[in-house]
């Protein structure tokens, strides 16, 4: 039986009169959600290390304002953070999904390998958190969602730096959605792969000496994947953010959703 105060999941989705910072918003995941967001509703502030003229006159369309911010920086996500709640007055919706790969062995990344990868896909959303959750606070409550991987549910022998990074973000998501549920602030990860027309994903398969096989073996990799003969796409990994910065999850914290095809669940048939 459905509660008689409950909302559809379409109406509890509206995001009217909410105030969102998407990173790493100009393509692939982030771009998708930051355009979810605003055709919901909700005022959509993107920062990335690298806008893209493409997404201006559609940005404006929408009422995207963008913002070029370094996630590893702290000057430039405090400056963000404020932009919104100056232009506002609230802060209520974060997704962290800048982020960065590294395919090598353990053996030979270097140091500065090392730093970039943990510093863009974990300290990222740490700077982040630590600055919007204040904010959020402030407004009444809000979410969160850290874009991790199915690399952060099961690790992977080919990029061990990066499972390490999504591995510890998932971490920081169940800490995170702990420390402050009596804020209201709601805390969840979204664990996707392999998804199509991302950077990260068409920078690997632009840099194989075999692209269409190398994207065959990532679509076989994944049984839903290889069922529907294509990635997934960064539009239902948006959905899924959506959902979780909507008041349809608000009873949802803590959460690392794995929107993989069916990857991390194990050796496939």
């Amino acid at each position: 039986m459905v509660p008689s105060n409950s909302t559809s999941s379409i109406a509890a989705c509206n995001l009217a009169g909410r105030v969102a910072i998407v990173t790493g918003g100009a393509n692939g995941i982030g771009r998708a959600t930051a355009i979810l967001f605003a055709r919901h509703g909700a005022k959509v502030f993107v920062g990335d290390l690298h806008l893209r003229v493409e997404n201006a006159a559609l940005f404006a369309e929408l009422g995207i304002a963008e913002r070029a911010c370094d996630v590893r920086a702290e000057s430039d996500v405090a400056a963000l953070v404020a932009a919104a709640v100056a232009a506002v007055g609230r802060l209520d919706i974060l997704v962290n999904n800048a982020g960065v790969g590294l395919v090598k062995p353990i053996t030979v990344v270097s140091e500065a390998e090392w730093n970039a990868c943990l510093d863009t896909n974990l300290k990222g959303a740490f700077l982040f958190s630590k600055h919007a959750i204040p904010a959020m606070r402030e407004s009444g409550g809000g979410a969160i969602t850290n874009v991790a991987s199915n690399a952060g549910l099961l690790p992977r022998a080919h990029d061990p730096v990066y499972s390490i990074s999504k591995g510890a973000l998932v971490s920081l998501t169940k800490s995170l959605a702990l420390c402050h549920a009596p804020d209201r602030i709601r805390v969840n990860a979204v664990c996707p792969g392999p998804v199509d027309e991302t950077g990260m994903m068409n920078a690997d398969i632009a840099a194989a000496a075999d692209p269409e096989a190398l994207r065959q073996k990532l679509i076989a990799a994944s049984p839903l994947a290889r069922a529907h003969g294509r990635m997934i796409e960064p539009a239902e990994v948006a959905a899924a953010i959506l959902y979780l910065s909507s008041d349809a999850a608000a009873m949802v914290t803590g959460t690392a959703i794995a929107i993989d095809g069916g990857k991390s669940l194990g050796v496939p048939p």
